[in-house]
């Protein structure tokens, strides 16, 4: 048995959770979520707890089991509280400024770059280096991030570039280190 997928999700009291035509509707105080349902995979809803239960024991069934309970768990949570990514950049000249739903970037390429934010995703901009994602779905969220991230890779040997906030980054000694 699945330790994750067996394992039942609490409901706050101002989430509702409804299964509809093979769909899971989770609706809370920040918004509504839908997805889905996995094949063979059911889902009950019971006073303030939801179950999931597999119809057998296939790879592919028990590796959904786990799945489909992790994110019904993080749309519970985004309904109810959000999630929230902080983003920095790091080098001389590296900037972001928020205009309407856009954000404009400077990262040392000859021409600035403009990233529109999808629908679900706000972001907040602090001290221009400082880029803070806000979300009810944390898969947009993280993939979000995950874009802005592509934009300017961390340079391996200056640290310069655009990462999380608080990513340790080992830098590496350049050929002149070497050279002694």
């Amino acid at each position: 048995m699945s330790r994750i997928g067996r394992k039942p999700i609490a409901l706050p009291k101002n989430v509702k959770v409804t299964v509809k035509d093979n769909m899971l509707l989770v609706e809370g105080p920040k918004g509504k979520l839908e997805h889905p349902i996995m094949p063979k995979i059911t889902v009950e809803v019971t006073d303030n707890t939801v179950f999931l239960k597999r119809e057998n024991d296939d790879k592919a069934t028990r590796a959904f089991h786990g799945l489909m309970r992790a994110k019904l768990a993080n749309m519970v949570k985004g309904v109810s509280d959000g999630f929230t990514l902080e983003l920095e950049l790091v080098g001389v000249g590296y900037r972001a400024e928020l205009q309407g739903k856009d954000l404009n970037f400077t990262l040392g390429y000859s021409h600035p770059i403009k990233f529109i934010l999808p629908s679900g995703v706000s972001a907040a901009v602090d001290k221009q280096t400082k880029i803070s994602l806000t979300s009810i779905d944390k898969e947009l969220l993280g993939q979000t991030a995950a874009n802005i991230l592509g934009l300017r890779k961390v340079d391996i040997y200056k640290g310069k570039g655009v990462r999380r906030a608080g990513q340790f980054i080992k830098l590496k000694p350049g050929k002149t280190a070497a050279k002694k």
